[in-house]
């Protein structure tokens, strides 16, 4: 992976969680059409992020990347700033999804 697919991929799943943490603020929170606003527009630009990822390193490999990276960081931000709960099994998964990211990463095809 090369520097500038790494910081594509950091800055779309900063996105990305910037944008799950506004919708659950939407959701829950404060429901006006702000909080909805900032949500789409943060879907959309980390949508458009990964276009260029797609580019940079194939459409299977950052749409998996992508996926796993931002599933283990948007759990996180849930644990840490909404106090959601992780069952043992789900904390295995995630423990998996973080060996399958190595793995992606650490093992390229080319």
């Amino acid at each position: 992976m090369s520097a500038f697919s790494l910081l594509l991929l950091s800055v779309s799943t900063a996105t990305f969680v910037g944008a799950a943490s506004a919708a659950k603020t939407w959701s829950l929170l404060q429901p006006n059409w702000r909080w909805l606003a900032l949500t789409l527009i943060l879907y959309t630009l980390g949508n458009l992020i990964m276009l260029r990822l797609i580019r940079e390193m194939g459409l299977g490999v950052a749409i998996s990347l992508s996926a796993v990276v931002q599933l283990v960081a948007i759990n996180f931000v849930a644990l840490v700033m909404f106090g959601e709960k992780v069952s043992g099994l789900q904390g295995v998964g995630l423990g998996l999804a973080i060996v399958a990211v190595a793995l992606i990463t650490l093992f390229p095809s080319n």
